[in-house]
């Protein structure tokens, strides 16, 4: 059994209602596909998500698939599959950064072992430890009417009781004032946390984050940028509302240099972020051996996605902050024949071979970029 082909697509799917962020506005959301298929033509299937071409990070839809096609693909093609961790080893000495692209491949080629053997993916890292997890949902409208409507609906429905808030937009002070309205709205049955995507300053942040704690917010998000952790330090000194690194947490050797001098306390998983499945066992093992709290984070995957993040995460003892995994909730179409389920506030992690989705062709074909 040998890899015999690598494909990438680049796929927008447009969304339910605009996702506003720091840096940018979700109204169609790219993802990008691989497939990585063996020499008896079985095939393994993954996905990572990108958020507003190149105003989130370096790794823009476009760099991912020109690097994996001109650079990755070869260092794998004739590899034997099983071997996934040592193929990526031998990527990791090749190609520097890229993250991303290696996540994805990485995963394909798990997706296709899995498959293969008949097995979920899961039981290739330890085994699952849960059948489901917390996931919260970001309320992201802009409008804090609308927010509170949305947060009562999905408490209604028994979707979600834990909400996020995109809060790095705009005035912060009545950003700040948002969030204390709905904590005041639906505090009593949901816990309310805050995401700043980089964009304070430590001054700001200072001012912020005591009004925010003082409201009853239970966790904090990256409110300073990546390269600042001297100020993360500060402020997780500072305050006892756990401060999360999250853009600051990319590779293996962040997550260590976070840890050693406390610039934050805890770390959003992002399987994307760290260079693949493997990887981010690694960040979590950094975070247990800490006492860090979790957060199984999210790019806005579609299902495909989530389902590896969720399949992943359905191996690491304790979530202390739940999961992010919405993203197929936000997506008017998705890109599976089979959805994700979500019952009594928790996302139910997949079965089935692989990741245990299923690839709907046509709507590939149909989203595609190019085809």
């Amino acid at each position: 059994m040998k890899i015999r082909s690598v494909e990438v697509y680049i796929i927008d799917l447009p969304t339910i209602r605009p996702h506003q962020l720091a840096m940018h506005t979700i109204v169609e959301q790219t993802i990008i596909l691989a497939r990585v298929m063996d020499e008896e033509g079985a095939e393994g299937w993954a996905e990572v998500a990108t958020i507003g071409g190149a105003s989130y990070g370096e790794g823009t839809p476009e760099a991912i698939k020109v690097n994996i096609d001109t650079y990755i693909a070869p260092l794998i093609i004739g590899k034997n599959p099983v071997h996934y961790d040592k193929i990526m080893h031998e990527v990791s000495l090749n190609v520097r950064g890229n993250n991303f692209a290696k996540a994805v491949v990485e995963s394909a080629i798990v997706d296709l072992v899995a498959r293969r053997r008949n097995i979920p993916a899961y039981e290739l890292f330890g085994g699952q430890i849960h059948k489901s997890l917390p996931v919260a949902w970001t309320l992201a409208s802009g409008d804090t009417n609308k927010d509170i409507e949305e947060a009562k609906e999905s408490l209604h429905q028994k979707r979600h009781n834990i909400f996020k808030l995109k809060i790095g937009k705009g005035n912060p002070y009545k950003n700040v004032e948002h969030v204390l309205k709905i904590i005041e709205a639906v505090g009593d049955q949901a816990r309310i946390t805050v995401d700043v995507n980089q964009a304070w300053d430590e001054t700001t942040a200072t001012y912020c984050i005591e009004a925010l704690q003082e409201g009853g917010v239970s966790m904090v998000e990256q409110p300073l940028p990546a390269w600042d952790n001297e100020g993360m330090s500060r402020l997780t000194d500072r305050f006892k509302v756990p401060i999360m690194a999250d853009e600051s947490l990319n590779s293996l050797q962040d997550s260590f240099q976070i840890a050693k001098h406390r610039a934050g306390n805890s770390f959003a998983l992002k399987i994307c972020k760290h260079g693949g499945m493997t990887q981010t066992k690694k960040v979590a093992a950094i975070a247990e051996g800490v006492g860090f709290g979790l957060y199984g984070g999210t790019m806005i995957e579609s299902s495909l996605g989530t389902a590896i993040c969720a399949q992943l995460y359905s191996t690491i003892p304790k979530f202390e902050f739940g999961t992010e995994l919405f993203g197929p909730l936000l997506f008017k179409e998705n890109i599976t024949l089979n959805e994700i389920k979500y019952e009594n506030y928790e996302i139910i992690i997949p079965d089935g071979p692989g990741f245990g989705m299923e690839i709907d062709m046509e709507k590939v074909k149909h989203f595609s970029r190019g085809l």
